[in-house]
């Protein structure tokens, strides 16, 4: 509606929108947050269902002042497939910080609410922080092999922390997100990384493999989305401004193999090489969709 304006003032219409749209639910969310910290069991069960319809509601808003301010053209394949009763492990490419918006707009109300591992000092970004804690998104503290080096002690504390963090997502179903290639693929990282694909970066198991040894008896479901932008991998001040014209997912369900269930990846090798060949397989034939994708009229 309002993209015939200039780029730049559809942008800062859009920003606005954004922030005061995240301001007001992020507020309301923290009521329940706060509440949450009662220790009564169906207290904080009510709590959470409440937190996931305020936050579904933003999500909704998003998609409202989307709808407002952009000509984006969306097509979606698969979604019909998606249950609210389930317990999924999603996996996705990742190219753009538009990504999460877009899974987060086609999603919404047809899936359990996305939930994604965040480094620990995220939870001191304003606003946003405090409700990503209230949403019990997974906080997590990466040590570098030459940390783990230095103080072998703290050797499978992250293990530790995703299983905590696991646990609270057996009591409602969940999606949990995973960028498996961990980090945004650019030109420069794909050369330097000397990835084996055309589209994509090499993904890595360990995050994947985490979740199943936490969760595994709970996630029966694997959700494999493709996300593609023909127009050219946009800045998030590209979409602001509208100049996406053209978003296209593709989302296949499969079942997550029962031998990658419930195994320790730190210590099992074996284990570490069928998840990487499970994945390997998974990213090879998402190579050759993107390639369709990207070149497709």
């Amino acid at each position: 509606m309002l993209s015939f304006l200039p780029a730049p003032v559809v942008g800062v219409i859009a920003s606005i929108l954004l922030a005061l749209n995240t301001l007001f639910w992020c507020v309301l969310l923290y009521i329940p947050a706060l509440l949450k910290l009662i220790p009564i069991k169906p207290w904080q069960g009510l709590c959470t269902r409440l937190i996931i319809q305020i936050s579904e509601a933003w999500v909704a808003c998003n998609t409202g002042w989307m709808k407002l301010t952009q000509k984006t053209r969306w097509d979606v394949e698969g979604a019909e497939k998606l249950r609210r009763k389930g317990w999924y492990l999603v996996l996705s490419n990742h190219q753009s910080w538009v990504d999460i918006f877009a899974m987060q707009r086609v999603f919404n109300r047809r899936a359990p609410f996305l939930k994604f591992f965040i480094k620990k000092e995220l939870i001191w970004v304003p606003v946003i922080g405090l409700a990503w804690w209230g949403l019990d998104f997974p906080f997590m503290k990466r040590y570098t092999r030459e940390y783990l080096i230095k103080h072998p002690e703290k050797r499978g504390q992250d293990m530790e922390s995703t299983r905590k963090a696991c646990e609270k997502f057996r009591f409602a179903p969940v999606s949990v997100m995973n960028f498996v290639e961990g980090t945004r693929y650019t030109p420069i990282k794909h050369t330097k990384q000397k990835s084996p694909y055309k589209h994509l970066l090499t993904p890595k198991a360990g995050g994947a493999a985490f979740v199943l040894d936490a969760m595994g008896d709970a996630i029966e479901t694997l959700v494999d989305v493709t996300i593609a932008y023909p127009g050219g991998s946009p800045s998030f001040w590209d979409f602001l401004c509208g100049r996406v014209p053209e978003v296209r997912m593709r989302i296949d369900t499969v079942p997550v193999p029962a031998h990658l269930k419930g195994r320790n990846y730190t210590e099992e090798a074996e284990y570490r090489k069928e998840m990487k060949a499970w994945l390997g397989s998974i990213w090879s034939e998402k190579d050759v969709m993107l390639d369709g994708l990207m070149t497709e009229r």
